[in-house]
């Protein structure tokens, strides 16, 4: 079932998805009015094979779109400690891949900032070197003093990039958006919302009220069965919330099928998505990670980027 209602909606110039960006030639977007002045993007450097980071690319366009100051984080997973009974030997030796990681992170903040340069976008950069626990906790803390966080994700069942997004998440109260692998261009003419009713969703809605108000078309996806969702909020009755901020919103009541992420996946690709907004985490993460979730299954599979809150 769907409906529609229309709102006075402003249309934001982005590269689609899809299309091919080079960070040395960033398109020349005029100012948006997102209201977003602080734009953080988290990477870690753990293993010295440097992997393509399309959240750096996407944080970038983000910044210029919105005239935003970009601070990059580029950080390298240290490997040494005070494990002195293991030897002279083995600390020599990890020694040698902590200056390799620190000098790929380094490399990878300076060439973020020549990119920003040639974009025309503020940027901060840092290359901290840090054991695994600070990484993650550096990350939230410097996203508490930004607008929203931008990091990327992948198909891995744990790394430390899902740790960074969970962390920043719980603990920075800032959204986060978790971009997958060939999104390295900024875009949200057509974002999906997905809502449950749930205190999660009235969130991450609220905090991407920039974004959808900017957007061509909007959608609210409600997944289950009648009786499910009817039991929460219906998508029907929050529509007009929306439509009052100006958003051009429409709303489709899907039957759940094989998953709730699954179908979402599916549903975005039909409305040709380019973003998705949604609550993380409604089940704890402890429950999601032994019985599946629709978060956890989105951020090791996701056709777009995921606008997210806690």
């Amino acid at each position: 079932m769907a409906v529609s209602l229309g709102g006075d909606a402003t249309s934001l110039p982005a590269t689609p998805a899809s299309s091919p960006h080079t960070l040395n030639d960033p398109p020349n977007w005029p100012k948006s009015s997102l209201g977003i002045r602080d734009v953080l993007v988290g990477t870690a450097v753990e293993t010295e094979r440097e992997e393509a980071s399309s959240a750096i690319g996407y944080g970038l366009t983000l910044a210029k779109a919105a005239g935003a100051h970009l601070t990059v984080q580029s950080a390298s997973w240290r490997l040494s400690g005070d494990d002195a009974w293991l030897g002279d030997f083995y600390h020599e030796g990890v020694a040698v891949i902590d200056r390799r990681l620190d000098a790929l992170a380094r490399s990878i903040a300076a060439r973020s900032a020549g990119d920003a340069v040639q974009a025309g976008v503020v940027c901060t950069t840092e290359a901290p070197s840090l054991p695994y626990p600070d990484i993650v906790n550096r990350l939230a803390a410097q996203a508490r003093l930004h607008d929203l966080t931008i990091l990327d994700i992948g198909p891995r069942t744990y790394d430390l990039d899902r740790e960074m997004v969970e962390k920043a998440l719980f603990h920075s109260g800032r959204p986060v958006i978790a971009v997958p692998p060939g999104h390295a261009a900024f875009s949200a003419r057509r974002i999906v919302v997905a809502w449950d009713g749930s205190a999660q969703a009235a969130r991450a809605t609220n905090d991407a009220l920039p974004f959808l108000r900017a957007a061509e078309a909007v959608e609210i996806v409600s997944i289950g069965d009648e009786a499910e969702i009817h039991v929460e909020v219906p998508g029907a009755e929050f529509a007009p919330h929306l439509a009052r901020h100006g958003v051009n919103v429409s709303v489709n009541d899907l039957p759940k099928g094989e998953s709730v992420a699954a179908t979402l996946r599916a549903q975005a690709s039909l409305f040709r998505a380019e973003m998705v907004v949604m609550g993380a985490y409604r089940h704890s993460r402890l429950r999601e990670w032994f019985l599946g979730g629709a978060t956890r299954s989105l951020l090791a599979q996701s056709p777009v980027p995921l606008f997210l809150a806690h």
